[in-house]
């Protein structure tokens, strides 16, 4: 097949995506289809051409890495997020592997261009990609669906005494508690602080991502994640930081966290979180492929954190791992997930 890995783009997962898409790329070529990597913000010059010929993708990829620190002042020249003849290639290609991570790529808008254009994707609709993206909405959904989910507020950047604690005790939320960006990825601009103080700071730096920010009660315990593959629960892994909590370093610096797949958990607590994974991808339209993020506490009781409408494809990636469980190869896998696209 022809396909077009798209990666890269304008978020501030950027760099995550292009390490996505140089292994799912490579992986795809190893398989004999005639993968290609793309830039969704810069494109392609070579519209007619792009399948042809010879390529490497060492080469392509070091290129799309080179452009990184060009973004931020393409951003403030113009609006557009997709670069030249991005969809005319990818209405060439058989279907586009989505390698993205973060906003303008995972957030809905590319999927309903591509539903309006015809283009075949992988990954999650719309509809799905929007509402997971949005941890407040993903939250309420859960909430009313009856899936455990950690006590949250939802704080808007120009409302007022947003700074101070007082919204905080209102909602029977204490210290320490977590705080992230409304609609961010890869841990990033997420802080757990522990007083006021530090409840501010929080704040101040998940504001200079979002004007919207999740506050959540903080659950204290174990971190797992399970992926759902076409309506089935893959092996649950177990995360288990050596430093701090899962953030941005230690999710994609390798021997920065200890994964245990399966994770040693009882049988009945398996089934159950894994029905909540099932039962989340359900609410929130994930039909296609997701991973699912949980924490237990001390107590056994599970609370079901967020999705990842796009699970990562690093060396590191926590969806690779559980499917090497089932016996499933990293390349095998790229190709499970176009077929339930």
């Amino acid at each position: 097949m022809n396909i077009v890995v798209l990666c890269a783009g304008s978020s501030t997962e950027r760099e995550v995506s292009i390490v996505t898409g140089t292994q799912v790329c490579k992986a795809l070529r190893e398989k004999g289809h005639n993968a290609r990597v793309l830039d969704v913000f810069f494109g392609d010059k070579n519209r007619e051409t792009f399948f042809d010929g010879g390529y490497d993708l060492e080469a392509a990829c070091a290129l799309i890495q080179s452009d990184t620190e060009r973004v931020a002042a393409e951003l403030n020249q113009r609006k557009q997020f997709v670069g030249e003849n991005v969809f005319a290639i990818c209405e060439a290609a058989d279907v586009v592997f989505m390698a993205l991570h973060g906003s303008n790529g995972e957030d809905g808008r590319l999927q309903a261009a591509f539903d309006l254009m015809g283009i075949r994707y992988t990954g999650s609709g719309y509809l799905g990609s929007a509402l997971a993206m949005d941890k407040g909405m993903t939250k309420h959904l859960l909430t009313a669906n009856h899936i455990p989910t950690p006590n949250g507020i939802l704080l808007h950047k120009h409302q007022e005494n947003v700074l101070s604690a007082e919204p905080l005790q209102a909602a029977g939320i204490g210290f320490p508690c977590v705080v992230k960006p409304c609609c961010g990825g890869s841990s990033i601009g997420i802080s757990i602080p522990k007083n006021e103080k530090e409840y501010k700071e929080a704040l101040e730096k998940a504001f200079g991502y979002e004007d919207e920010v999740l506050v959540e009660a903080y659950v204290k315990g174990r971190e797992f994640s399970i992926g759902v593959v076409g309506h089935k629960a893959y092996p649950i892994i177990e995360i288990i930081p050596l430093e701090g909590f899962y953030d941005y370093e230690n999710k994609y610096q390798p021997g920065r966290t200890k994964d245990i797949c399966p994770a040693p958990l009882k049988e009945e607590l398996t089934g159950k979180m894994q029905e909540y994974a099932v039962r989340a991808s359900e609410v929130l339209r994930l039909n296609r492929y997701s991973r699912i993020d949980f924490m237990m506490d001390e107590n056994e009781n599970i609370y079901c954190i967020e999705a990842n409408t796009l699970p990562g494809m690093t060396p590191t990636s926590l969806l690779p791992q559980e499917a090497a469980a089932l016996g499933i190869d990293f390349g095998e896998l790229c190709e499970i997930l176009i077929r339930e696209s």
